[in-house]
């Protein structure tokens, strides 16, 4: 299948007019860019019956968050969701069209979670940020939802690669609903067919990811399995997931292969194929309406996951 039609006309106008060359912009400048890009391609926002922003309160930080309560809300679980942006982009703006609509169509409040970023804050801030944020709406659920209600960690690109981590770290504290990977990033050595495929030209460049990479690191070593969760001897016993992958992502591959991973430790695994789509595609959902239907039929998957853990 060739690419959507919708996504070659991004591409299209991608390459007609390249953007500036990060390397060559302020780490501010970098960040007002992609939040703006995609504040840009948010259309038509989901209604909401509440957006408000909210601080937790960790051991030694302070955290933003902000939580989304849908029109037409379901109960069971409340949807905990870290951003993308390759460890050092992206924040709760850049990513609000993304969680309304998810928030919308899974009829679960999403708590996003506004972490830190590299460089500033390297390995594994980020990490610790997510685990205790799990570990602090567990204690204190009905501050944010219903007493009674099980924690969902979502995650896209960056995002998703600490949720799987997170969803690891907190097995034996917290019981999860699942995890949902949307096109995560498996660790900085990228060395698969779909990556020499489309690791240029696609809307992810892996020369960038991997100089991100580097500042998320920022000397630590890339083998640790926090970093690469490939590289993780033990996931018997995490909570169930679901994986959503592009075609046309350089990170398919890898995705795929961590599904089966999880498999091999028995873990519950449903993998989903976005034909036709490149890295990110669910955030361009404004403008892709392809993208649409594949947040409608994740919402599906997650319904049956939630039900299932209840």
């Amino acid at each position: 299948m060739g690419l959507d039609p919708a996504i070659e006309r991004l591409l299209v106008e991608a390459r007609a007019a390249p953007a500036a060359d990060p390397e060559a912009l302020t780490l501010e400048e970098r960040r007002h860019q992609f939040r703006a890009d995609l504040v840009h391609l948010g259309r038509d926002p989901a209604p909401m019956a509440l957006v408000e922003e909210r601080s937790l309160d960790l051991v030694d930080r302070r955290l933003g968050a902000r939580l989304y309560v849908p029109v037409d809300e379901a109960p069971g679980a409340i949807v905990l969701y870290a951003h993308g942006g390759s460890f050092v982009v992206g924040d709760l703006d850049s990513h609000d069209w993304l969680c309304r609509r998810l928030s919308s169509d899974l009829r679960r409040r999403i708590l996003a979670l506004d972490y830190r970023l590299a460089p500033e804050h390297p390995f594994p801030a980020a990490l610790e940020d997510v685990v205790d944020a799990v570990a602090h709406v567990a204690a204190h659920r009905a501050e944010v939802g219903r007493p009674d209600d099980r924690i969902l960690l979502m995650g896209d690109s960056a995002g998703a690669n600490l949720v799987t981590v997170a969803s690891r770290l907190v097995r034996d504290d917290v019981e999860l609903a699942g995890q949902v990977l949307l096109y995560p990033t498996l660790g900085p050595e990228v060395m698969t067919e779909s990556a020499h495929r489309y690791g240029s030209g696609y809307l992810l460049e892996l020369d960038q990811l991997a100089r991100d990479y580097r500042r998320y690191l920022a000397g630590a070593e890339p083998t640790d399995w926090r970093v690469s969760p490939l590289l993780c001897g033990d996931l018997a016993g995490v909570a169930p997931a679901i994986l959503v992958v592009a075609e046309c992502d350089p990170l398919r591959d890898e995705a795929v292969a961590y599904a089966g991973l999880l498999e091999h430790f028995g873990v519950p695994v449903e993998l989903l194929e976005a034909k036709g789509m490149v890295h990110g595609f669910i955030r361009y959902g404004g403008v892709v309406p392809s993208a649409l239907a594949v947040i409608d039929d994740l919402a599906a998957h997650v319904g049956r996951l939630v039900r299932a853990a209840s």
